[in-house]
């Protein structure tokens, strides 16, 4: 390991040189290239080089203990550059794991009613709205692609981009099941139910990134509408793909023009396409349809959000927060670390 890392400070420092030279910004795609990647060797480096000092420390305070006046004071300083080291060892082994391609791309979320009915669609939309909280926390943007509400004020379905970078890192663990346990604003008696609603996250493609046919795609345009099918938009600008192939359906009606609907479906396509190529190749590698903590399939129970007791629960990793508000208003930095420790724990386990 050791050796590696001494690449990587080689590297870095040469990275370093290069972004230091009057011709280094010439071509901008890639000196943004090269900063990107100095930028992802740095913690790695501070590290090492952490380490490197922890060392030093330790070899110092051994020499030192040799002489008996000096023993008892340098052996806290021993002990406390060898747990120093010990730990910094450890982070090391973390930040050298294989990170996933896609971890520093924006996503698209998908947001879906599942079970109970016009009380799925309110927890939808409080979903959505929890990820628009936490996607202002992180200062990243929201764009909308596709917005469905209900008469009360539900979420039929929501497709949106979160812009910014790493968005990918930390939304990947939101795919699955979630479910909520509360009392409906439609319920009179007073009684808890339990509803659902399904989270799709996926990396945002390019349409250079994956290959589409376009003789393999059926367009449709449409008005687009709002709540309970009231028209907004008296001309057909809402955009519906199909790709015949894998039978995809994609749809925007956000923008004003069907251009830029009809754009946006075309990266919404492209990454459902390449999530699509992904499931195959892992299961043919290892039998599972994704490699996320708890397997992250779709229709898998991931969260419960209990009102009545202020509790969340993600089942992943067993655990419960009793702050079910801040929760919702975005707090969600909390639950998706422990989920990130997990994944790295499973990958060191591998690792060995």
């Amino acid at each position: 390991m050791l050796d590696k890392l001494k690449a990587v400070e080689d590297r870095f420092e040469e990275l370093c040189f290069k972004a230091e030279q009057p011709d280094f910004y010439n071509d901008p795609k890639q000196a943004a290239k090269l900063l990107r990647e100095r930028s992802d060797l740095e913690p790695i480096v501070e590290a090492y080089r952490a380490y490197g000092a922890a060392a030093r420390e330790m070899e110092e305070a051994e020499e030192l203990m040799a002489d008996p006046e000096m023993k008892e004071l340098c052996q806290e300083a021993y002990a406390a550059a060898r747990a120093a080291k010990d730990e910094l060892y450890e982070k090391l082994q973390i930040l050298l794991l294989p990170k996933d391609p896609n971890d520093e791309k924006s996503v698209i979320v998908e947001i879906r009613g599942g079970v109970g009915g016009e009380e799925s669609a309110l927890f939808a939309h409080s979903l959505f709205r929890m990820y628009s909280m936490y996607a202002a926390r992180q200062g990243w943007s929201i764009e909308l692609l596709n917005y469905n509400e209900t008469e009360l004020g539900g979420v039929k379905e929501a497709d949106f981009i979160v812009n910014g970078r790493g968005a990918y890192s930390r939304l990947k663990y939101e795919s699955g099941v979630h479910r909520v346990q509360r009392v409906p604003e439609t319920e009179s008696g007073g009684r808890v139910h339990t509803s659902t609603a399904t989270v799709a996250v996926l990396p945002e493609m390019e349409e250079v990134d994956v290959q589409i046919n376009p003789a393999d795609i059926e367009m449709q345009v449409y008005r687009a509408s709002g709540a309970g099918g009231q028209h907004v938009n008296k001309t057909s600008s809402a955009v519906r793909l199909i790709h015949k192939p894998s039978g995809i359906v994609v749809a925007c009606q956000e923008e004003r023009s069907q251009i830029q609907n009809r754009e946006k479906c075309m990266r919404m396509l492209a990454s459902k396409l390449y999530e699509m190529e992904q499931a195959r190749v892992e299961a043919e590698h290892t039998g599972l349809r994704r490699a996320q903590v708890g397997s992250g399939m779709r229709n898998e129970r991931i969260r419960t959000y209990n009102f009545p007791q202020g509790r969340v629960t993600d089942h992943r990793v067993g655990l419960t927060l009793y702050k079910i508000d801040a929760v919702m208003d975005g707090e969600l930095d909390e639950i998706i670390n422990a989920l990130a420790t997990a994944e790295q724990a499973e990958k060191l386990k591998h690792a060995k």
